[in-house]
């Protein structure tokens, strides 16, 4: 690993413009507001050598770091963002926040990461005679990570080290070996949300004059996992190599997580920048693509066993393509596999009096014109899956209001035809409580309701629950 000289590492002047700093500090912070939150910008060199510094001149400074899972545990917890809020200094960590302050127009802060942040305080604490105090993670690791600290700065001082299993009543007797170790800096890695709880809890009590939550820090350099190579950190992913190492752990913090903090960055950047409705619109669409993608794919076989069915029955044709009124009253060409004889469209008129649905949506659960194998994709609603291809087209959308013949749009009354005012969907609220046991007029409430109050998590919530609306079957003829 390649050192920068101790003299590299001197704090230029720089406007004051974060916290209150030591007498003859410079301080070299700026400050960047995201999620509410004041995060601290400066080069990771001009940083760990002002953290060096105040912890020289004995300055109380508390240090955590601010990535897209803590801002994901913020939201859900009020006391971890009380935690973060008293922080003298927050550290933006990783490409999340990099991509937050690019979504809401705000200077784009320095990556101040703990990992890379550590070796440039050790080399600091080396040179001005600062020591430290390691606390945190398996029995071992922090002695690791101090051996490793020492073995790169021989001059470096490591005042002591401590595992992070110890029990409640073991806290005093730490705090006080802490204290008596005369370290300049602690270092606590117990992993976001505890550290942070720990060190407000005891701040009072710790009389070392700078306190870092530093996660899984000592992990890496104890050798207990392997860090990402650099030319995974240069393009900024090293979170894949962090899942590829302990998938099972990390599945639900990147993968899911990392969609949630996406979202919620999107959304904050709307509520800033005022972009609100653009911005839900663009972020559904794009789930819209990806999600009917993978769908298509993962549906492919029963798609074409499907096809080959309908054609085996009649010789007909597989798909059947209908009018519809699509958002705005547009009509566009809706594609489903055909569930009926040929000539269904001929003999509709005759049954209309038949229908089993008062009002506008002719529905008829024991419809003739229904062959064998249309029966048994309509009961599976499998007849509805090549809408799919609407999806990717950009007519439909994967929720929404169920689009309307133009028979049935015409015949509209009063505010129903505010069910217009938002793409189609394969699937919609009515759709997994009832389907065709719903009638019309409650279905154009429930449609406008989801149209006042859509977002992500509602659209998320229906797609989980068509699953099992069409396994049930309920009103699906």
């Amino acid at each position: 690993m390649k050192h920068l000289p101790a003299s590299a590492l001197r704090t230029a002047a720089y406007p004051i413009a974060f916290g209150a700093p030591a007498a003859g500090i410079a301080e070299p912070f700026r400050t960047i507001s995201l999620f509410g939150l004041d995060l601290a910008s400066a080069a990771p060199e001009k940083a760990a050598a002002h953290i060096v510094d105040r912890a020289g001149a004995g300055e109380r400074t508390t240090v955590n770091f601010i990535n897209a899972h803590c801002v994901n545990l913020a939201r859900r917890d009020a006391q971890y963002r009380r935690d973060l809020q008293e922080s003298d200094l927050l550290l933006p960590d990783g490409i999340g926040v990099e991509i937050a302050a690019r979504l809401n127009g705000v200077e784009v802060p320095h990556n101040l990461n703990g990992t890379d942040l550590f070796p440039l305080i050790c080399q600091r604490a080396a040179t001005e005679g600062t020591g430290l105090f390691l606390l945190g993670g398996q029995p071992g690791v922090a002695d690791g990570t101090a051996a490793w600290a020492c073995g790169e700065w021989p001059a470096l001082r490591i005042r002591g080290t401590q595992h992070g299993y110890f029990d409640r009543a073991e806290e005093d007797l730490l705090i006080e070996r802490i204290n008596a170790s005369g370290a300049g800096i602690l270092l606590v890695g117990f992993g976001a949300p505890l550290q942070e709880g720990w060190i407000a809890r005891n701040r009072h009590r710790l009389q070392v004059p700078v306190v870092m939550g530093v996660g899984g820090l000592f992990d890496y350099y104890s050798g207990r996992i392997p860090r990402a190579p650099q030319a995974v950190r240069a393009l900024r992913s090293e979170w894949i190599w962090r899942l590829a190492m302990e998938p099972r752990r990390m599945a639900s913090r990147y993968l899911v997580g990392n969609a949630v903090f996406l979202a919620h960055a999107a959304h904050e950047a709307a509520r800033v920048r005022g972009w609100g409705q653009r911005v839900d619109a663009a972020a559904k669409r794009l789930f819209d693509i990806v999600a009917a993608s993978l769908a298509l794919m993962a549906l492919l076989p029963l798609l074409i066993c499907t096809a080959i069915a309908i054609w085996a029955e009649d010789r007909g044709p597989v798909f059947f393509r209908q009018n519809r009124v699509g958002a705005g009253g547009r009509t566009f060409s809706m594609i489903k596999f055909r569930s009926m004889f040929t000539d269904a469209e001929e003999r509709r008129a005759a049954l209309l009096a038949q229908s089993d649905r008062a009002g506008t949506c002719f529905k008829m659960q024991d419809d003739p014109r229904i062959t064998r194998v249309g029966r048994l994709i309509r009961r599976l609603s499998i007849d509805e899956l090549p809408q799919l291809l609407n999806v990717l087209g950009g007519s439909m959308s994967l929720v929404g209001p169920r689009p309307a013949l133009p028979a049935e749009a015409g015949a509209y009354r009063n505010r129903q035809w505010e069910r217009l005012r938002g793409k189609p969907g394969i699937t919609c609220t009515w759709q997994v409580k009832g389907r065709a046991e719903i009638p019309f007029q409650r279905q154009a409430i429930m449609d406008r309701a989801y149209l006042r109050q859509r977002s992500f998590v509602t659209d998320l919530k229906l797609l989980v629950m068509t699953v099992p609306a069409v396994i049930g079957g309920r009103g699906a003829y």
